[in-house]
């Protein structure tokens, strides 16, 4: 289907990110989701957890008409935002969490408009830029932690599921 606006396609690749870190959540079983590579670093069901979070604070905030990453402090935007999603230990829970918060998100950008995203917005950093470019950030930022995810399939033996997409193995 061709895309009738730029925010359509900005959507799609949004879309196509989280069925990517859906499909690398799907690839691992439910201990290999609490797997902890490090003492520091967090596990593939907490990257997860922190993609919803995200994914929901980018979507409300752009979505504003008085939108600023400045106005409060990165944790209070995440409480703001995601400060009701349940905790959830199942991975079939994990998924669904992960698709209804990025419809919910998509619902709120799609209603704000393309107009409204072209607009500025004060990013984390202090400098303006269109809600449009942050949201690519946010995707970005959600294919970076997708790319851990996968990591994460080969630390425990596995093949990730883009590598298994590519070769025609799922």
């Amino acid at each position: 289907m061709p895309f009738q606006s730029l925010l359509d396609e900005t959507l799609e690749a949004w879309a196509y990110t989280r069925s990517g870190l859906i499909s690398e959540i799907q690839n691992l079983s439910e201990s290999e989701l609490k797997l902890r590579p490090n003492p520091n670093s967090r596990t593939a069901a907490e990257i997860a957890i922190h993609i919803v979070e995200s994914g929901l604070m980018m979507a409300g905030e752009l979505s504003r008409p008085d939108g600023n990453f400045q106005r409060m402090s990165y944790p209070q935007f995440i409480k703001a935002y995601a400060g009701d999603i349940p905790k959830v230990a199942k991975k079939s829970a994990l998924i669904q969490l992960l698709k209804r918060s990025h419809a919910e998100g998509e619902k709120k950008i799609r209603s704000a408009g393309e107009l409204h995203m072209l607009q500025w917005i004060l990013r984390f950093d202090g400098e303006r830029g269109s809600r449009m470019a942050w949201m690519n950030h946010g995707i970005s930022h959600e294919d970076y932690h997708k790319g851990q995810v996968a990591l994460y399939a080969r630390l425990a033996g596995r093949v990730p599921a883009l590598t298994q997409l590519i070769y025609g193995k799922s």
